[in-house]
């Protein structure tokens, strides 16, 4: 099937978009590659420290032929979707003394959770995590001795800062590994129905917690189609993992095969060999526009809208929020997983998952199908699943037809003909809203302003019952300048109360909230933001604001609001407590969501 004429439109722009950074990029790592392997150039003195406590992998260590992986971990064990890496580096050193390498854990990176920070104060380091994640693999890639690398992440912050630090080491080959979903527990939406009973009062903390444990209640990724899972199908859209790795459970045996297969193939495709695949040729403009429709098709979330750019910018593609807009235009919702659905990514996983989506995407001419992967030339590899026969791992041809349809639908019945996402633009900037899970008749809102400068006060509001009544609650100075962009996921169980009371109610931030925001119309990522000098810093309680969803506008209605002096903000708590002294030069340097929030990029 021919490539659809909007996905190429969109793709011919950003091409002509990065030629100029793209081409250097390329550029600099063919010359990099041209030197050969890494550890042909360290002295006897540098190689002898770096071999010095790998008893039986010595020797072929000081050889010239047998690749060297690098392994850079996101272990933890107080994060269920890491704790399984515990025992990989040693599954994985055994897998690669089986086909002649060896592999060293060439470092760590912090892994922090979104989950146990929401809400709180250490949400405001989270998404530079992201940054600081890829100088740790920066760091641990530095000592110059591995011919490919094994990349162990999973959740929110990992795998985008694994990826703008693989890109930045885009000579060498890199496959990413997952651990996979935790098995399911308490259906999503019952929890949600909790919180809501909590947030109204109706319930006490007991009960909350006893459903919030019955959730989260195992080893792997939370079950909800969020920013960690949204992570992994995207690494299978853009060919960094093999086939059908992202949500295998973990602790399984084909779990396990999945990942010696991963140490093989990244032994296979180093320099040494003759199938050298580097991740700058995986990393190219195609790839972020197939995990752009990926994103778009599942109904991913709003997270990696400001992900990509930033990991884009890494490999020298430059994207545009435009570009999402228009890619979800022309890419229909086929995948109904919570909180766009009641199906959790295991029941998405049986209906079919990702090699159903992939391969009925092709069929469709809705993605790049000659685009560069660990598993080979072609997205078509990703369309199989793997099987183990034996104790022995192949990989056969997925579904072609769903195995639910209340869960998966092809491309040419889908449950909307757009993938939900939408760009709003307007006097107050430029944001997004993701619409998927969000009912018609409240895609557009118009209604007075409550104004916050901490979601703290949106709670005391809703307490003391000031919203209710038809509300847009503009929570401004939540950008990445003025304290680090923390999601504000806090405040969907509040918004939710409110709509469900029968009242027009929409959120405007400059600040984050995830694809778990659901049902509530959110206008999010605004930038400028307000203490970079958007319109939204001279909001006041009562001016009229519009949220058009279908018009793709975010307007203040209310004459006049630009001549006022801009609000000045206290953010003096926001320069210490819970490590964010430490994090000042990254709210100094930090760029505006719309070119991905970033400090190393």
């Amino acid at each position: 099937m021919p490539l659809d004429d909007r996905i190429a439109a969109v793709t011919d722009r950003i091409i002509a978009r990065s030629q100029g950074p793209r081409g250097q990029y390329l550029e600099r790592m063919r010359r990099l590659a041209e030197e050969g392997p890494r550890r042909a150039h360290l002295t006897c003195g540098n190689q002898a420290h770096a071999y010095a406590a790998m008893g039986e992998d010595k020797t072929a260590l000081v050889g010239d032929r047998a690749p060297n992986i690098g392994i850079v971990t996101a272990y933890n064990d107080m994060l269920s979707a890491h704790q399984p890496f515990k025992d990989y580096p040693d599954r994985i050193k055994s897998a690669a003394r089986r086909v002649g390498a060896t592999a060293q854990v060439a470092g760590g990176v912090p892994a922090m959770c979104d989950g146990v920070t929401q809400g709180q104060v250490g949400m405001e380091l989270s998404l530079f995590s992201r940054d600081v994640i890829a100088l740790a693999t920066g760091v641990a890639l530095s000592h110059n001795t591995f011919d490919a690398a094994l990349y162990l992440g999973v959740c929110d912050k990992i795998v985008p800062g694994l990826i703008i630090a693989a890109a930045t080491f885009g000579y060498l080959p890199g496959l990413f590994v997952p651990a996979g979903p935790m098995v399911s527990g308490l259906p999503n939406d019952e929890k949600a129905k909790v919180r809501q009973q909590f947030a109204a009062g109706e319930i006490g903390r007991d009960k909350l917690m006893e459903a919030e444990m019955a959730s989260y209640h195992g080893p792997g990724t939370c079950t909800f189609y969020g920013t960690a899972n949204s992570n992994q199908m995207l690494m299978e859209f853009m060919g960094l993992h093999l086939p059908g790795a992202s949500f295998v459970n973990p602790g399984t045996p084909l779990r396990d095969a999945l990942t010696e297969a991963a140490t093989e193939r990244a032994a296979a495709i180093t320099a040494l060999g003759n199938a050298y695949t580097p991740v700058c040729d995986i990393l190219d403009e195609k790839a972020f526009v197939n995990g752009i429709i990926g994103l778009m098709a599942t109904g991913g979330s709003t997270n990696l809208v400001i992900h990509l750019v930033a990991m884009a910018r890494a490999a020298g593609v430059i994207l545009d929020p435009a570009d999402f807009a228009d890619i979800s235009a022309a890419t229909p919702l086929m995948a109904r997983v919570y909180p766009n659905g009641l199906a959790d990514v295991n029941h998405f996983h049986a209906a079919g998952g990702l090699a159903y989506m992939i391969g009925d995407l092709l069929q469709a001419g809705l993605l790049h199908d000659d685009t560069v992967t660990v598993a080979g030339r072609g997205l078509a590899h990703y369309a199989q699943e793997p099987t183990l026969t034996g104790g022995a791992l192949g990989w056969a041809d997925g579904p072609r037809e769903t195995l639910n349809d209340r869960i998966l639908r092809p491309a040419s019945d889908p449950f909307q003909k757009s993938g939900g996402l939408v760009e709003l633009k307007g006097n107050l900037g430029r944001g997004v809203m993701k619409v998927s899970a969000v009912a018609a008749e409240r895609h557009v809102i118009e209604a007075p302003a409550a104004v916050f400068e901490d979601q703290g006060d949106v709670k005391k509001a809703f307490q003391a019952k000031q919203l209710d009544r038809d509300v847009v609650v503009v929570v401004r100075f939540q950008g990445p300048k003025a304290n680090g962009m923390p999601e504000l996921h806090a405040l969907t169980p509040i918004l939710a109360v409110l709509q469900d009371r029968g009242h027009k109610v929409a959120l405007v931030t400059d600040g984050r909230m995830s694809g778990a925001s659901g049902k509530v119309p959110s206008a999010i990522h605004v930038a400028p933001e307000a203490l970079d000098g958007g319109l939204i810093g001279k909001l006041r309680d009562g001016d009229l604001v519009r949220v058009d969803a279908v018009a793709g506008r975010l307007e203040v209605l209310t004459e006049g609001v630009a001549d006022r002096a801009p609000a000045v903000p206290d953010l003096t708590a926001n320069s210490h407590g819970v490590g964010r002294e430490l994090f000042e030069i990254f709210r100094q340097t930090a760029g505006p969501a719309s070119e991905g929030a970033g400090v190393v990029v």
